[in-house]
């Protein structure tokens, strides 16, 4: 199963930063069992909304002609946590971006509460290497993950 941590992007500046926003109502499946009478969602399904934030940020940056895929979790570090009902965000801000890879720094927030920080190393499959273990699939930024991306800013012009 591929669950995808975010619901729309509210702001999205290229290579720089990322806003987006995910709403845990109570009918998603992961509170049927983490925990049915207390509804949590777990700080790794917070990084990986945080990373689905900065991922897309950083394949952006390359019109995502490369593979980026997480490569570690530098630090984290979570105040609390996020419960059914709460509308979560995440912000990714690009430290850098090399041809090996990149890295961003992470915020999560409920409501207007810090409840997260962490720092991401993304890695780049180039597409040679990629293409020899996963064809032609890019089966880290899917169609949905695009069209979020897609949905809040304007399509670019064509170039000649």
């Amino acid at each position: 199963m591929r669950w995808i941590w975010i619901d729309r992007f509210t702001e999205f500046r290229r290579g720089e930063f990322a806003r987006a926003i995910k709403q845990l109502s109570l009918a998603e499946d992961l509170f049927a069992h983490h925990f049915p009478e207390y509804p949590v969602m777990p700080a790794a399904l917070l990084l990986e909304g945080l990373a689905q934030t900065g991922g897309i940020l950083v394949g952006d940056a390359h019109d995502f002609r490369e593979k980026v895929i997480l490569a570690k979790i530098t630090k984290a570090k979570f105040s609390r946590e996020a419960m059914a009902g709460e509308e979560v965000a995440f912000e990714a801000t690009i430290l850098y971006v090399r041809p090996e890879g990149a890295a961003v720094s992470g915020r999560i927030f409920v409501e207007n509460d810090l409840i997260g920080e962490a720092e991401i190393t993304f890695a780049h499959l180039d597409q040679t290497r990629s293409q020899q273990v996963f064809g032609d699939r890019n089966f880290v930024f899917s169609g949905e993950l695009k069209n979020l991306l897609d949905s809040i800013r304007p399509p670019r012009p064509a170039t000649e």
